[in-house]
């Protein structure tokens, strides 16, 4: 099945460009130039992923994910002229599963596309796994469910996927750049950085006391601690 992209694009000439490069390479586009027309586009089209501008009118990309990310884990690229890493890293806070900054390669564009949508493909078909339980912490790698203190939570996929990794192996620390490789996978393109804001971001979900907590080990990286 030919796979979908929405390019939200304010400028015509770069989003026809990008459509150009994505048709060629076998994606089926469209494009929505304003931000608030995005979310209505984003329902009616029901894209495989999404390459979302930061500085659009009506409503910015920054936004546009908060609200997109509320109701679906459609993976989403976040575009921007902005080289920052507050910008960078703002994004992923939000749910972004990676940015590229502008002026881009159209071959790093589609090498990032393809290298996204193959590690949620891989998610969305990985085996079903056995429950992670642990006291006020349910984890259900099959449908995605977690269970903190009786209450169900909706997370992120890549949080929840951090979260599964860590609890599946207790008191083991990991660098960075080996969570990088067991969560976000090998060819994934993003800095270290994308792991520390994925950990502070669980710390925010689970701050009261438990008996499990995921610890700092200084000048190494995580782990998931039950000690």
């Amino acid at each position: 099945m030919q796979q979908k992209i929405l390019i939200i694009e304010d400028d015509l000439n770069i989003a026809e460009l990008i459509k150009l490069y994505l048709n060629k390479e076998g994606y089926h586009t469209e494009i929505c130039t304003n931000g608030k027309d995005s979310l209505s586009f984003f329902s009616q089209f029901s894209p495989n992923l999404i390459l979302l501008d930061i500085m659009l009118p009506g409503m910015n990309g920054y936004d546009i994910c908060r609200e997109i990310r509320k109701q679906s884990s459609v993976p989403i690229i976040m575009l921007t002229a902005k080289n920052e890493t507050f910008d960078k890293v703002l994004g992923l806070e939000l749910g972004a599963d990676d940015y590229i900054v502008k002026p881009f390669d159209s071959k790093e564009l589609v090498a990032r596309i393809k290298a996204v949508l193959r590690r949620y493909q891989k998610d969305a078909k990985s085996e079903i796994s056995n429950e992670i339980i642990y006291p006020d912490l349910k984890i259900c790698p099959s449908d995605y469910s977690l269970i903190y203190k009786n209450n169900r939570m909706e997370i992120p996929p890549k949080e929840f996927e951090l979260l599964s990794f860590l609890a599946k192996n207790p008191n083991q620390v990991f660098t960075r750049e080996q969570l990088l490789d067991h969560v976000w996978g090998y060819d994934y393109y993003g800095e270290t950085r994308t792991v520390d804001v994925h950990i502070k971001r669980l710390r925010e979900k689970f701050q009261e006391q438990t008996s499990w907590q995921i610890k700092t080990v200084w000048s190494v990286g995580y782990k998931f601690s039950t000690d």
